[in-house]
């Protein structure tokens, strides 16, 4: 593992400085940019005792290789990793576990977006696979708008028998697939829930479809076979939300 990375974007930064900011190690930000926001980032690293040094907008460019910084970025150390161990310790610490599997979303951007919307919708947890995924990179942070440093994405070795330990524990594992006979408006989604979301184009692999109690998908009404990933997540998501609503 990496003994430091570069985080960048107002809302990656904000989160960090606020839940974790042990990480920071420097900060750089763009010289002369009066900007309302910033100016409380700015602030709140000096507060923390964290150096600051103010450059031109080339120096941070260089960072982030052609990604949107927004005028700051960070160099820290690399954030926590969460296992199955984890995992565990999170659903038995839950009344109503709510997690979100991502099978195979290699992209850093879907992985970001996935992350904000799964914690916008009040999810525990986000697994992936070890292998085949995209990863936690300064990509997915910064398009996750601060949800990767209070969500847990746990990285597991074997996703389907993790899907089993989970079932286990007494939480329903909900798989989307094209060829699903039921829509999730269809499906009973109250009480411990796991959603299973497969990779655009693919879907989620034999094995993981294979240890799923039941499965779903979106009516498509349109032209288009498929929604993006991280569209059809959030849809999903707030339909967990709805159903588990009080009445």
């Amino acid at each position: 593992m990496a003994s430091q990375e570069w985080l960048y974007g107002i809302h990656a930064m904000e989160a960090v400085l606020a839940h974790e900011p042990e990480r920071v190690i420097e900060l750089l930000v763009l010289k002369g940019r009066d900007d309302e926001r910033l100016s409380a980032i700015i602030n709140q690293a000096r507060k923390l005792g964290l150096p600051i040094q103010f450059c031109q907008r080339k120096a941070l460019d260089d960072k982030v290789e052609g990604e949107q910084h927004q005028g700051v970025v960070a160099r820290a150390k690399p954030g926590r990793q969460f296992d199955e161990k984890d995992l565990a310790e999170i659903i038995s610490a839950q009344a109503t576990p709510f997690l979100l599997v991502l099978d195979g979303v290699t992209d850093p951007h879907n992985l970001g977006a996935c992350l904000r919307s799964a914690n916008a919708a009040g999810v525990h947890a986000v697994i992936v696979p070890k292998d085949k995924s995209a990863k936690l990179t300064s990509t997915a942070r910064k398009v996750a708008c601060g949800a990767a440093e209070v969500t847990p994405l746990i990285q597991v070795t074997n996703l389907a028998r993790t899907l089993k330990d989970i079932q286990q524990q007494g939480v329903w594992v909900v798989g989307t697939a094209g060829e699903a006979t039921q829509t999730i408006y269809q499906c009973n989604l109250k009480g411990p829930v796991a959603l299973v979301m497969g990779a655009e184009g693919k879907g989620m692999r034999r094995l993981t479809r294979e240890h799923c109690d039941e499965l779903v998908k979106l009516p498509m009404a349109g032209n288009v076979s498929s929604l993006n990933v991280s569209v059809a997540t959030g849809i999903c998501l707030y339909e967990v939300v709805r159903q588990q609503l009080p009445a």
